[in-house]
């Protein structure tokens, strides 16, 4: 009995030994840079053309540019990789620009009023390497989505919903930028 529990314990050992090597600090994916600069976000976004759903037009938060760089600045303290600097003192600057927001009802009560939304944020996205001026990548259209409630346990405004999916956004542009994925 005793030479199975002391064979368990050897196995459990040397099963957790060899594990696949998953952590969860960040890995910079080059080591020319620590230092970042993000620089305020541009507002393209259009309200005055229709969208394709007919006659809705464009909608827009206002001030939503600031609050995606307040919030990609407190992921990138938070995260710790790469330190904030000034423009001229940064290894890299990242460059954004809100090009486009949504707000689309995912549930409606039996009187067709909504429940539930979704909020996304789009944003296009470059990394350039100040030093050399190389592109180190460009993102598209990417990214930031919560759900709120207007009714019930969980209801929250609009305001809060566009705060958290900036908080989603600035989440994803910190794993693009520091992770070795």
């Amino acid at each position: 009995m005793k030479r199975a529990a002391f064979l368990f314990l050897i196995f459990l050992s040397g099963w957790g030994g060899a594990g696949c090597g998953y952590s969860t600090r960040a890995q910079i994916k080059s080591l020319d840079y620590k230092t970042i600069y993000v620089a305020p976000f541009d507002n393209k976004i259009d309200v005055t053309n229709e969208t394709n759903e007919g006659s809705r037009f464009k909608t827009s938060f206002p001030m939503m540019e600031n609050t995606i760089k307040n919030a990609v600045v407190d992921r990138f303290i938070l995260d710790g990789t790469l330190k904030i600097v000034k423009e001229e003192a940064a290894d890299v600057v990242l460059k954004g620009s809100l090009v486009n927001y949504r707000r689309d009802s995912l549930r409606e009560a039996s009187d067709n009023t909504p429940e539930e939304f979704r909020v996304t944020i789009f944003t296009d996205l470059t990394l350039i390497n100040i030093k050399t001026g190389k592109l180190i990548w460009e993102k598209k259209n990417f990214a930031g989505e919560a759900d709120y409630f207007t009714t019930g346990q969980y209801t929250k405004t609009e305001s809060q919903a566009v705060q958290d999916a900036a908080q989603d956004l600035a989440r994803r542009i910190i794993e693009a930028t520091v992770e070795a994925w």
